[in-house]
């Protein structure tokens, strides 16, 4: 969910329409110190030499700068705090963090534009970055120039919003602008903890507003609120032309779709983005609990039974996020509910509970299950999850951060990780079907003997309501999305690496076996699926 690729200059070609390469600093005609200071200049002084953060190791490994280091990079706020590092550090045999020469910290839509023409005028690779959360590698590029949005995060409430030159044709309705290095940590504490409503974003907490709408969109609640891409009403951007624009319904239309899941910075740079703010339901909730089976046949009966469960209590617009397959037979189960309390929670899951309950020999529930509701309100409310001892945060703990710089523990593992191996594929609602479960549950247990498969229920849209179909229909996202129940993931890596420094090197052996893992297990999916598509992010 970056936010960019390296789109906004097109490379030069020469007469006979080969493509030229992009300038590095060792070419000759590289921008002079006096050219790179008039760019300075134009942007108030905000263009940075970045430092790459990795270097405090080349000391040693055993130095106290590399040990600091590592222990920052499980805080994704350090992370997005530094224009030379990304969330995800790389992915084994494929690619590798690499810091940008120079950084615009941009503050509006005129920084932005200095920073394009420059790029444009002088043939430089541009790279854009908000969250930085592209497990892709697109909002890095060595020898490149950046447009760092991080420091653009002001956020404006509207009552009555009509989008430019749509008055008449629009109804006025409720609406946040958000700028381009907005996290949705900021916006869900200022449109739900401050106001009660709500706008449609991401599930994790500082991955970057702009590059999760220009990438489609998932949040926890989507099989209910739809694509975040679905609610952008409107967009400033600045096209590579350095031109700064209104991209809506009504100006610049095919732009504005485009910009509606068509990827991270491929049609322009956002510098700021208009949402469409919801009713906020009363109350969200979860169940979660782990059951650990006693055989592979009672195993592939558990995962029998939960597809028809599913099917019948759970394929609605009520319950998103996960359940996961592992090797060694467990089933976790991490859902949350939306609009339910919780005896109307605890009623929809007693009857598997009581099914796994008759079977004792089969199936085990190693810690007590946790189902239940609370007031939505207070979702991302730091303070109030104290309070009611929800422990289901990690917190920034350098001196001075706010105490809302949190994330979910759940997000922990992709915090400065390195890849091994990463597929998705939309699962088609027709497997849920009387006559596919079978093949369904089978492609599952076989998929679980590989690698841990992961179902995100929200990130596929059949059983969301009519109108949130219609509305992501209206985006650039792969119409697969429509007809999935699930989304299913099947990923793994480690924890902070980077190659070439001693001791801290990405482990390459078990990467590329796990990556062989991760492409078996999906074949297993893929053999089911048909030809679905599988989500851009």
């Amino acid at each position: 969910h970056g936010a960019s690729g390296e789109s906004a200059a097109a490379p030069r070609t020469s007469s006979m329409g080969s493509v030229s390469r992009r300038l590095r600093p060792s070419d000759a005609d590289w921008p002079s110190k006096e050219a790179w200071k008039r760019l300075s200049d134009a942007v108030g002084g905000n263009l940075i030499q970045v430092e790459f953060p990795m270097t405090a190791c080349t000391s040693g490994p055993d130095s106290a700068e590399c040990k600091t280091l590592f222990g920052n990079l499980k805080n994704p706020y350090y992370i997005g705090d530094q224009p030379g590092l990304t969330q995800t550090l790389g992915w084994v045999d494929a690619w590798a963090t690499k810091p940008s020469v120079y950084a615009v910290a941009a503050r509006n839509a005129q920084d932005i534009s200095a920073a394009v023409n420059f790029a444009r005028e002088n043939n430089l690779r541009l790279v854009v970055k908000g969250g930085g959360h592209s497990y892709q590698g697109t909002s890095n590029a060595p020898d490149s120039l950046l447009i760092w949005t991080r420091h653009m995060h002001d956020i404006t409430l509207h009552s009555e919003f009509v989008p430019q030159g749509c008055k008449g044709s629009h109804a006025r309705q409720r609406a946040v602008t958000l700028g381009a290095g907005a996290i949705w940590m900021q916006a869900y504490e200022a449109v739900t903890t401050k106001t009660g409503a709500y706008v449609q974003g991401g599930g994790c907490t500082t991955v970057g507003v702009a590059g999760l709408i220009q990438s489609g969109g998932f949040g926890s609640f989507s099989k209910h609120f739809g694509l975040a891409a679905a609610g952008l009403l409107e967009a400033e951007v600045i096209t590579a032309d350095g031109k700064i624009r209104i991209a809506n319904a009504c100006a610049n239309p095919d732009l504005f779709w485009a910009l509606k899941g068509g990827g991270g910075g491929s049609f322009a740079v956002i510098s700021k983005l208009t949402l469409r703010v919801h009713d906020l339901p009363e109350f969200a909730g979860g169940a979660i609990f782990k059951i650990k089976a006693g055989s592979d046949k009672a195993f592939q009966r558990l995962i029998q039974k939960f597809v028809s469960f599913y099917r019948e209590a759970l394929f609605n617009d009520h319950w998103g996020e996960q359940v996961h397959v592992s090797p060694d037979n467990t089933m976790q189960i991490s859902m949350v509910s939306l609009g339910l309390d919780t005896e109307q929670s605890k009623q929809v899951w007693q009857p598997f509970l009581d099914w796994l309950a008759r079977s004792p020999a089969d199936y085990a529930i190693p810690a007590p299950s946790v189902i239940g509701s609370m007031p939505t309100r207070h979702w991302w409310d730091v303070e109030w999850r104290k309070e009611n001892h929800h422990h289901v945060f990690l917190a920034d703990s350098r001196s001075g951060a706010s105490p809302n710089k949190v994330w979910w523990m759940g997000d922990g593992g992709q915090v400065g990780w390195v890849i091994y191996g990463f597929e998705s594929l939309w699962l088609p609602a027709s497997l849920l079907r009387d006559d596919s479960q079978q093949r369904l549950s089978n492609a599952l247990f076989a998929a679980s003997r590989h690698s841990e498969v992961e179902l995100h229920f929200n990130k596929g849209l059949a059983g969301a309501p009519p109108e949130t179909i219609e509305a992501a229909k209206d985006t650039a996202m792969n119409p697969d999305v429509l007809s999935a129940f699930a989304l299913a993931i099947v990923a793994d890596g480690q924890g902070p690496a980077y190659p070439g420094l001693s001791n801290h090197e990405p482990d390459v052996a078990k990467g590329r076996k796990a990556a062989d893992n991760v492409h078996r297990a999906m074949s297993e999916l893929r053999a089911i699926s048909g030809d679905a598509g599988s989500y851009v992010s």
